[in-house]
């Protein structure tokens, strides 16, 4: 059976399941803005459905659509337990796309803008996300994490994480200040995984469901989705959950129906014959 809550950090209790916000604005990077009142709607259901994390970032968003304005709105006074996770590094380029990053010395202001956004005195979980849309690797990252070190000492932050890493760069964080969480794109990175299971870290990973260039296996999903009356997006979410403990989903949508469909993976039970199907 599925152990359905993770202790992040050790002190914060959450539902392995949570929700992305980088879908509320726009269904795609270059895709039409979705309305500001379809995300404070999709919001709400998420937290009555149970989900206890939701993962944000500074630059998810466009134009008049925020995500961090949304979550604000929609949830604030945040119910107690909710634990909201950010994202600081990217900062937009020219197109409006997060393609710059962030210098030692921006680190602090762009936490105090989702502090802001938020209505927050403390952000719960702030990962560093390094480099752009491609692999992680190469470059160090000690003195950004630094500030996110000097930072959660001031109390501005409970937990710090690391996004878009490899085992080099996690480990170079991990002599800087504790890490609880990394969120990578799950691509089975084993060895990092198995780092985070050992040592009680979470592992997130981002495009959950197929986006980022690395589409889902629909073929081999298909089959055991329809031997369990599923569809092929709940038995991904599934399969990641069984995959380690150590792993939180946090699938992202701004749709009522897309969103429903998602949380209901979290009561789908895969036998050991599915998993192994899947698995190849």
């Amino acid at each position: 059976m599925t152990i359905k809550t993770f202790s992040l950090g050790g002190d914060l209790t959450i539902n392995r399941l949570g929700f992305g916000a980088m879908r509320l604005a726009t269904g795609t990077f270059d895709g039409p803005t979705r309305a500001h009142e379809t995300g404070i709607a999709v919001l709400r259901r998420a937290v009555e459905l149970g989900v206890n994390h939701i993962d944000t970032a500074g630059f998810y968003g466009r134009e008049a659509v925020q995500a961090n304005e949304q979550i604000r709105t929609a949830l604030a006074p945040y119910p107690a337990g909710l634990v909201i996770a950010t994202k600081v590094g990217p900062l937009p380029g020219p197109n409006g796309m997060p393609s710059g990053q962030a210098t030692p010395d921006q680190l602090r202001g762009l936490v105090e803008t989702d502090l802001r956004a938020l209505g927050l005195d403390r952000l719960d979980l702030v990962y560093l996300r390094v480099g752009g849309m491609t692999g992680p690797g190469g470059e160090s990252i000690a003195e950004r994490f630094a500030v996110l070190a000097e930072l959660r000492a001031e109390g501005l932050i409970r937990h710090l994480g690391v996004s878009n890493v490899d085992a080099a760069q996690f480990a170079e964080a991990r002599a800087v200040a504790p890490v609880t969480a990394v969120q990578n794109q799950y691509a089975d990175d084993h060895g990092l995984l198995a780092e985070c299971e050992a040592a009680g870290i979470a592992y997130v990973p981002y495009f959950p469901l197929g986006g980022g260039g690395t589409p889902l296996d629909t073929e081999r999903l298909g089959k055991v989705a329809a031997r369990l009356s599923a569809t092929t997006a709940q038995v991904a979410l599934a399969a990641l959950l069984a995959r380690s403990p150590s792993i939180l989903a946090i699938p992202g949508t701004g749709s009522l129906d897309h969103l429903e469909e998602n949380l209901a993976a979290g009561d789908l039970v895969l036998s050991d014959e599915d998993l192994s199907e899947l698995r190849g």
